[in-house]
């Protein structure tokens, strides 16, 4: 092993293997394996952090970020909703959250969103999810699920979505 300063190493290393100083320093790379990670198991350590961040149910998180985006980091609605959990920029800039497509800033803005939504419906989850999906002020202008096609479709996804998840032993 040769050890050298780092403005030692250019001169060094073009001794040690005969280059000229012309030729400067090869490196060469190869992948042996590669393995690929299921989209919903890709996030789970943010996922996991998010959840004890705001104590949050990761399983309530994963479901809400598959309905939204399934788990698409660049995911852009019609509506402008962004990232992973598709947080609309007003969320975002709430929230101080600096790219909405980093997926770690976009998950631990999302979490914290369910928390504050789950504390203002006193932990009911469907209008909790309603308000994600269709808005607090549209949830407070019904005091229920809006009657919304899309809404409606979207809390019985993702209720179905944490069943799923618990039923089959990959809750947390």
């Amino acid at each position: 092993m040769v050890l050298a300063l780092p403005h030692e190493l250019r001169h060094r290393s073009l001794k040690l293997f005969g280059a000229s100083k012309n030729s400067g320093p090869h490196v060469s790379t190869t992948i042996d394996q590669v393995i690929a990670i299921p989209p919903r198991h890709a996030y789970e350590t943010m996922i996991r952090e998010a959840a004890a961040l705001y104590s949050v149910d990761a399983a309530l998180i994963r479901s809400v970020m598959q309905a939204e985006s399934a788990f698409n980091p660049f995911a852009v609605s019609r509506a402008g909703a962004m990232g992973l959990m598709q947080l609309m920029p007003d969320v975002a800039r709430a929230f101080e959250i600096d790219d909405p497509f980093d997926p770690r800033e976009n998950i631990m803005g999302g979490a914290r969103l369910l928390r504050e939504l789950l504390d203002s419906h006193h932990g009911n989850l469907a209008l909790t999810l309603a308000s994600y999906n269709a808005g607090p002020t549209a949830v407070a202008r019904y005091g229920k699920v809006p009657p919304f096609r899309e809404t409606r479709g979207y809390v019985k996804k993702v209720t179905s979505l944490i069943a799923f998840a618990r039923n089959s032993g990959n809750d947390d």
